[in-house]
């Protein structure tokens, strides 16, 4: 299935599946104490956060440099096809762990750049305080790997509406959680 594209990138709304779970990780963080949302500039992350804001009366602010990884000429629902279909490039990209060997995909440097930037800027907005942050997997994994100091592609493989926490203290990035999803129990 193809997605219409925003700024080049894939932007599929949610399943019905897809807002169940949202429902479900929103409650879930309503309890948590988050003190601000954030999603990107996709929708599928828009429609992510709405129940959590609604039930904290939260805006949602935009931050586009979470928003997922640019994969060229893979975009709009390709990437998924190419990936299950054992594409030799897929298999290039998973063994280099590198996005950048499909072609016109965002370089890793540019990525790791982009999502260390955001990740800073949300941080020195709110210290000491909780944000939640509606990404997409791709994100996640870069995020973590930068917190843990691991290979590009370790973190990879989240969960749709899997909770991953980082706790950033100053220039300290501590990993506190990967792909839970205990509120998703008994989903289908």
């Amino acid at each position: 299935m193809l997605f219409p594209l925003v700024d080049g990138h894939g932007d599929p709304p949610l399943s019905a599946e897809g807002k169940e779970q949202a429902a479900r990780v929103c409650a879930r963080l309503a309890v948590a104490g988050v003190d601000a949302i954030y999603a990107t500039n996709l929708r599928r992350t828009a429609e992510t956060a709405a129940p959590l804001a609604g039930q904290l009366g939260l805006e949602v602010q935009v931050e586009a440099d979470l928003r997922e990884v640019y994969l060229g000429e893979w975009e709009g629902g390709i990437f998924r096809k190419m990936v299950a279909e054992g594409h030799p490039i897929s298999l290039r990209m998973a063994a280099e762990e590198r996005w950048d060997v499909i072609p016109g995909a965002e370089p890793t440097a540019e990525l790791e750049s982009r999502v260390l930037t955001a990740i800073e800027r949300l941080a020195a907005a709110h210290p000491g305080q909780r944000v939640a942050a509606f990404t997409h997997g791709g994100v996640i994994g870069q995020a973590l790997a930068l917190a843990s100091g691991s290979r590009p592609f370790a973190f990879l493989g989240a969960e749709n509406t899997s909770i991953s926490r980082v706790v950033v203290t100053g220039d300290r990035w501590i990993v506190r959680c990967f792909n839970d999803t205990a509120h998703l129990d008994g989903v289908a």
